[in-house]
């Protein structure tokens, strides 16, 4: 369940037509909804309250300093990938003993900027960054908590760009190593061994995947407790899917039923690491139709949103949901199926301004006919959209509002041909 709704044949956020926001804030517009951010955030803390979990928000997904501090208020820790990340996550009223720093390729500067804000733990990918961890802990003369990412060398039956728990990926380290490596920590009186972290991939559409990867970690768990190591957390990272075609993801206690009996039976303090879950389906992004057009044979509706606003469609050929905000009179709001033929619609391409073939956020869409000054609505662009976003082809990057009840409030103004230029230097 989300908070956009037709009523009167008019797209709503919670309270507010979208029409209206489109008017005061402009387009494109990345569009969340608070009460659907919250939601998802309090079913995986109900799924999951068995055991206690430390639930830590993938700032990656939406990194906005407003949804982040949302998150940190109603109870949320922080996954930081990137020294930046981490000064998001602390900016947000982040604290170091809620924030686990993740990512395969940390440099030093980011291991020290982790250690100075005390990071619960850093999740070890590799041999060489857990020796550029023991060297920087030692100089500092600081004790440093890690846990080791393993590779699973589980299939998440998901996009091949986006899995990352299969043998030959980049993240994380073969499981036949992880004994052994584990055992020359066992001298180093900086490095504490407290976890073993592992993430899939996502989005994850099964529980299956987690069910085999554990079934896989609980006995390397005791098998490093028995070398002496204190094995406090388990972390399964996040990769639970959510709804872009229909209803197709599973809720959050369907995967509280595999991963909470792997964390008793381990002992272990969980942690999750969510962050599509939570916003994905909490945000949608409305564009403007600029012009119909008809090429070859095929029918474009070119809006005002290109593949800098929402690269997922062209980087990972991923579905979004997109209807009129306001549809005319006959057509259902929305539909029940939208790869489905129906009467007063035709197939086309909804394609943006920028100049590459590339550039579409949906193709082979039967839509209703379209006109210059029409909205549309592109659902669940609530992960992986403005965090991803860029100013390819001098293009500004789209506001951000927030609404809660019948209250709009901009978390992100629209850039400026100024906000171009003004990091480079002058000439």
């Amino acid at each position: 369940m989300d908070y956009f709704r037709y009523r009167e044949g008019v797209l709503h956020c919670e309270d507010i037509a979208i029409p209206s926001l489109a008017e005061r804030f402009g387009t494109p517009l990345f569009v969340y909804s608070q009460k659907t951010l919250l939601r998802h955030l309090h079913e995986l803390q109900a799924a999951f309250a068995e055991v206690e979990p430390l639930i830590c928000y993938s700032i990656k997904t939406n990194a906005n300093l407003h949804i982040c501090k949302l998150m940190q208020t109603f109870g949320s820790g922080f996954d930081v990938t990137s020294g930046g990340e981490l000064f998001r996550a602390l900016q947000a009223g982040g604290t170091g003993d809620k924030i686990v720093f993740a990512g395969a390729g940390k440099t030093d500067d980011e291991i020290r900027q982790g250690m100075e804000a005390k990071v619960l733990m850093f999740n070890v990918e590799s041999d060489a960054e857990l020796t550029a961890l023991a060297r920087l802990a030692s100089e500092r003369q600081q004790i440093v908590r890690i846990a080791l990412r393993v590779n699973p060398d589980v299939d998440p039956q998901t996009h091949a760009k986006t899995t990352t728990g299969k043998r030959g990926t980049k993240f994380g380290m073969d499981w036949d190593r992880i004994a052994a490596i584990a055992g020359r920590l066992l001298g180093n009186r900086w490095i504490k061994l407290s976890g073993l972290h592992m993430h899939l991939g996502s989005p994850i559409l099964t529980t299956e995947p987690y069910a085999r990867a554990l079934e896989r970690a609980v006995p390397l768990i005791r098998e490093l407790r028995a070398q002496g190591h204190d094995m406090e957390y388990l972390n399964t990272g996040g990769g639970f899917g959510i709804h872009y075609r229909k209803q197709e993801a599973l809720p959050a206690e369907a995967f509280a039923k595999v991963i909470m009996p792997a964390a008793k039976e381990a002992r272990c303090k969980l942690i999750l690491e969510p962050g599509r879950f939570i916003a994905g389906n909490a945000g949608l992004l409305v564009t403007r139709v600029i012009f119909p057009k008809e090429s070859g044979g095929r029918h474009f509706i070119i809006q005002d949103g290109g593949m800098n606003d929402l690269i997922r469609p062209t980087l990972y050929d991923a579905f979004h949901r997109i209807w009129p905000v306001q549809p005319a009179p006959g057509l259902p709001c929305p539909p029940e199926d939208f790869e489905a033929a129906m009467p007063g619609t035709q197939l086309c391409d909804v394609v943006g301004p920028i100049c590459e073939t590339g550039d579409y956020l949906a193709r082979d869409r039967w839509l209703p006919p379209m006109q210059t000054g029409d909205l549309l609505a592109v659902f669940s662009a609530g992960a992986y959209g403005m965090a991803m976003s860029s100013n390819y082809n001098g293009r500004c990057r789209a506001a951000e509002v927030l609404i809660d009840g019948g209250s709009a409030r901009l978390i992100r103004r629209r850039e400026t041909y100024a906000d171009l230029i003004r990091a480079e230097v002058e000439v």
